[in-house]
């Protein structure tokens, strides 16, 4: 075990749990009703960050459903909810072309901050199973698991649509099940409309 870099796992494990507690001011505001969201974006695997050697490309495609856990709490700009996170996410491979795309089952915890009734930023976190068809040179396994983290801006146009704005990290690896195990470590920035 390397000391010298940081339990990532541990760190977003953490930011999950601190997500999912939530805050002892209650309100008897409710949150916003279950929804689903498409997003689409645009994915890049980062060579040098981490154990990443490879540059994988992706146009992203995320069938979402939210539901919120709890009522509204805490006051002021830290006013919100948590709420569950479950994705139906296809990476559609741009580079290296011709291959099959990675097929995903994620789910998340999210904290979406409410104190502005039309722009509400959110953290989110979490993780799940991608199945990997393709050849991808240092990735062992076709069954691997992922863990992101990320922020988001949702935009309330009216009672029933938002417009959605998202950065992640995302980590895909096999877990050290398999040899080879060279993890994808790479940013996503997605667009898409809650309804």
């Amino acid at each position: 075990m390397n000391l010298n870099k940081p339990p990532i796992a541990a760190i977003l494990l953490g930011l999950l749990l601190t997500l999912l507690v939530p805050s002892p001011t209650l309100s008897s505001e409710r949150p916003t009703p279950p929804a689903w969201a498409l997003l689409t974006g645009y994915g890049a695997s980062h060579p040098g960050w981490g154990d990443t050697e490879q540059r994988v490309e992706t146009l992203d495609l995320i069938l979402r459903y939210e539901r919120p856990l709890v009522p509204v709490s805490g006051s002021s700009w830290r006013r919100g909810y948590h709420s569950l996170r479950i994705e139906l996410p296809v990476h559609v491979l741009l580079d290296p072309r011709s291959e099959p795309p990675m097929l995903g089952l994620t789910f998340l915890g999210q904290y979406r901050f409410t104190a502005d009734p039309m722009i509400q930023p959110y953290l989110l976190a979490g993780g799940g199973p991608v199945y990997i068809p393709a050849h991808i040179e240092g990735v062992g396994a076709k069954l691997n698991g992922n863990y992101q983290a990320g922020a988001g801006l949702d935009i309330t146009l009216s009672s029933s649509y938002s417009l959605l704005f998202e950065i992640r990290y995302h980590h895909i690896s096999n877990g050290g099940t398999t040899d080879p195990n060279m993890p994808l470590n790479s940013t996503k920035f997605l667009f898409g409309a809650r309804f």
